[in-house]
């Protein structure tokens, strides 16, 4: 199979997500026209997604929700799961540390990093924060591949070259400053700023968007 764009990808996620639901309400099959509704696209829009990673619905019943599932998960998935650094263990960091917690993904928090000796050592949702002098040999003992970076803004180039230099193969990006990062590594930046005004914007127009 190809690789899928980067929006296909998310929402797949989002596929898988709302999937769940539909199981958790003890139901074993959905429409295409409900899996839109739930995630506010066209029903279009969901079938052309699912058509690219080869899954079909049955005639009058809709899609297998478990089978769908597994199949998701197979396409978006590693197989043996992925090891996640958090690096900056101010506010944000530790929201997202804690809410990893209990998360059923195939993503696992396994260290976090910070220079601050008052955040060093300590253990946040069950995660031991280390400084970041110990990034490579932890990253190799701990198999570490993706960096949730959400450190200072000063700081964010200096610690994302650290992150690359040390074999950081994916990079979520939370500071306000766009990054520069090899073609080998893939980076996703979330500028909340702008997503706020965003909002904002829409909100004072009472509409919604035309389009992206």
């Amino acid at each position: 199979m190809k690789t899928l764009p980067g929006k296909t990808v998310e929402r797949l996620s989002q596929y898988r997500r709302a999937l769940a639901a539909t199981l958790a309400a003890n139901r074993n099959y959905v429409f295409s026209h409900e899996l839109a509704a739930m995630l506010h696209i066209t029903a279009v829009q969901v079938r052309r997604d699912l058509m690219l990673i080869g899954y079909g619905s049955v005639m009058r019943k809709g899609y297998d929700v478990r089978e769908l599932i597994k199949t998701i998960g197979l396409i978006i998935d590693a197989p043996s799961g992925l090891n996640v650094a958090i690096i900056g263990m101010g506010n944000l960091g530790r929201a997202i540390t804690g809410y990893f917690k209990g998360k059923r993904t195939n993503m696992n928090v396994v260290a976090a990093f910070d220079v601050d000796p008052q955040k060093v050592g300590k253990v946040v949702a069950g995660v031991r924060c280390h400084n970041i002098n110990q990034l490579r040999s932890l990253r190799e003992e701990l198999d570490i591949s993706v960096a949730v970076l959400t450190v200072p803004a000063d700081q964010a180039v200096s610690v994302a070259s650290t992150l690359v230099s040390n074999g950081i193969r994916g990079i979520m990006n939370f500071t306000t400053v766009s990054l520069n990062v090899p073609d080998n590594v893939y980076l996703e930046e979330f500028d909340m700023i702008t997503s706020i005004e965003k909002v904002a914007y829409f909100v004072k127009e009472n509409q919604q968007p035309a389009g992206l």
